[in-house]
């Protein structure tokens, strides 16, 4: 691999990963690293029987199910 195309994957990398290279300059700043992934509860209302139905298929699959919702959300906002 030649030093530009090297060059060129890490700034693709970093991109798509800024986050990661946030963290990275925070740890090299304090010492410490910081969470990656932030998540919060969300609440939301759905009809009674699909979520039955939804927590069912989630279990029997061992799936979670916030992970699962999480993917049909970044799908959907791919979308636009």
């Amino acid at each position: 691999m030649s030093s530009s195309e090297f060059v060129q994957r890490a700034r693709k990398i970093i991109r798509e990963n800024p986050e990661m290279f946030s963290a990275l300059e925070e740890y090299d700043r304090t010492r410490k690293l910081p969470k990656l992934s932030y998540k919060i509860r969300a609440n939301f209302t759905l009809d009674a029987e699909i979520l039955r139905q939804f927590r069912s298929y989630c279990k029997n699959r061992g799936m979670n199910m916030s992970r699962v919702l999480e993917n049909h959300i970044r799908e959907e906002l791919k979308r636009k």
